[in-house]
């Protein structure tokens, strides 16, 4: 006999997809902002590699925030998909899948930091390759991740506007909210494409994230949303 698991209900779907957008937008803030963030110095190669040195377990926790990240990514793809999928079986399966790959690419991202990690802990390596190649070194792995990342962060709007062209077809999720998921979804596209394609107008690129903070934030909404409010929702027949 095959063993059989209950499915999960529209409830159970919104409380695993909402714990886990909001719980990966704590650990991202602590991953940028607070652990790996501060060690970077802009455009200072020598000074980041001696700020990863010399704090190494906060790198590390960073790293493991990062991860936070990525498993919570998976979870919200699932959750996701179980509760849109009576809006649209096929869409919300695009959009689950659209966020699982956006998690493969984060996840080799994160590679760079491991990479990082393991020049700046043996010193070996610095008897070997002297420092200045480990901090060039080290600086390319730093600038790979928020590349790849970068990009990964494309297949991300694709799905956030997937989520928005569900809610806008459900019955339950606010059109306003959704609204803003599609206008969030152009944002992260605009912003990481002009990344990828004009990288030499960092200044025109900020300016774009500015105009488009609110909307990009519009998931985390949705997150708070679907504990509060999406857990009641029933579908009638």
């Amino acid at each position: 006999m095959k063993a059989t698991f209950p499915e999960l209900s529209l409830r159970q779907a919104a409380l695993m997809a909402g714990s886990a957008i909001l719980l990966m937008t704590l650990a991202a803030v602590l991953a940028t902002d607070v652990t790996i963030g501060p060690l970077i110095a802009a455009e200072n190669p020598a000074a980041t590699f001696e700020n990863i040195t010399s704090n190494t377990m906060r790198f590390r926790t960073g790293i493991l925030s990062w991860m936070i990240v990525l498993i919570c990514d998976v979870i919200a793809a699932w959750g996701l998909y179980i509760f849109f999928r009576p809006v649209n079986q096929h869409i919300s399966l695009l959009s689950a899948w659209l966020r699982i790959v956006y998690t493969a690419i984060l996840g080799t991202s994160i590679l760079n930091l491991n990479y990082v990690l393991e020049l700046t802990d043996a010193a070996y390596f610095q008897t070997i390759f002297g420092q200045e190649h480990l901090e060039a070194q080290s600086w390319l792995f730093l600038s790979s991740f928020d590349s790849s990342w970068s990009l990964g962060l494309v297949v991300f709007g694709l799905h956030i506007f997937t989520l928005g062209y569900l809610g806008l077809q459900s019955n339950y999720l606010p059109k306003l909210l959704a609204l803003f998921l599609i206008i969030g979804a152009a944002g992260y596209m605009i912003v990481h494409l002009s990344n990828l394609l004009i990288p030499q107008y960092q200044e025109v690129i900020q300016i774009l994230g500015w105009i488009f903070i609110l909307p990009m934030l519009s998931e985390v909404a949705m997150g708070i949303w679907l504990l509060v409010k999406g857990k009641n929702i029933k579908l009638t027949p």
